[in-house]
């Protein structure tokens, strides 16, 4: 599933090639995605220009003159840019066109979403999402403070949107280990200075990520079509029963809140 970095390499991707222009010609191929595209999509996006291309958590948002999409990858959704005389593929759903170029929305599985940010679904999905790891309002502090009263895995905790928004799987394994902290840890019983450096590690793991254009993880792509490079430097996720970098112990495998969580006993205590 797209993360953090992978929605934020998009959206620095195609934004210098969306911001200014305006969209010629818009067509939905498929409008059944996780829940369907609006049946008025295409015509209010017609001939509006672009504002800006940004991200809130896992969302990615589009702004023109009179509108917004608010839009998410799920679970193999991508963005891509490419000449409008490109064939299309199976699953690009969506093609809209800016200049001489078109941008295309790709979506195997269909569990991504294409919404009008002013939508009650859209307001619905990112009221109650808390602070952007990468800003100041996320730190430490923030962690502890909200941490009192959580007995769950601090795996589960840091994955919380409510508590800070976009530490996905992957980033929430390695920024545990950098962390030193074992993922089936109460959230409760982790001292403030050890939230500390955890915070610490969050913005360099996802800054890392972000550098190296997201996680190349089967169907992940940026705006160029191109795969992300952070893989080749994880130090556990997917690496079960492999040596640990620092210490040579197997990295061990367990599924935490639903999902595979990767640590190494020795390191992370």
């Amino acid at each position: 599933m797209p993360e953090l970095p992978e929605v934020e390499t998009t959206a620095r991707g195609i934004a210098p090639f969306l911001v200014g222009q305006s969209f010629i010609s818009v067509r939905v191929n498929q409008p059944s995605l996780r829940w369907p595209i609006p049946a008025d999509f295409s015509r209010r996006l017609l001939n509006e220009s672009c504002l800006s291309v940004s991200r809130r958590a896992k969302y990615l948002l589009i702004e023109t003159e009179n509108t917004q999409i608010l839009s998410h990858l799920g679970m193999s959704g991508s963005f891509r840019l490419v000449s409008p005389n490109t064939p299309l593929k199976i699953h690009d759903h969506v093609q809209m066109r800016i200049g001489d170029l078109e941008l295309r929305y790709h979506d195997p599985r269909r569990f991504g979403c294409l919404l009008w940010a002013d939508s009650d679904r859209a307001r619905q999905l990112i009221s109650q999402l808390g602070p952007e790891p990468l800003s100041d309002a996320f730190s430490g502090s923030w962690l502890y403070e909200q941490s009192r009263r959580r007995s769950l895995a601090v795996k589960s905790f840091i994955m919380t949107n409510a508590v800070v928004v976009g530490v996905g799987n992957i980033y929430a394994s390695e920024s545990l280990f950098l962390s030193g902290i074992h993922p089936s840890r109460a959230a409760n019983r982790i001292s403030k200075d050890r939230y500390g450096v955890l915070a610490e590690e969050i913005k360099k793991v996802l800054a890392r990520a972000i550098e190296s254009g997201g996680t190349t993880l089967r169907d992940f792509v940026n705006g160029q079509g191109e795969p992300g490079y952070f893989q080749q430097t994880l130090s556990v996720y997917g690496r079960n029963g492999e040596r640990c970098r620092q210490c040579e112990e197997p990295i061990q495998s367990r599924v935490i809140g639903g999902r595979n969580s990767y640590f190494c006993r020795q390191c992370q205590r």
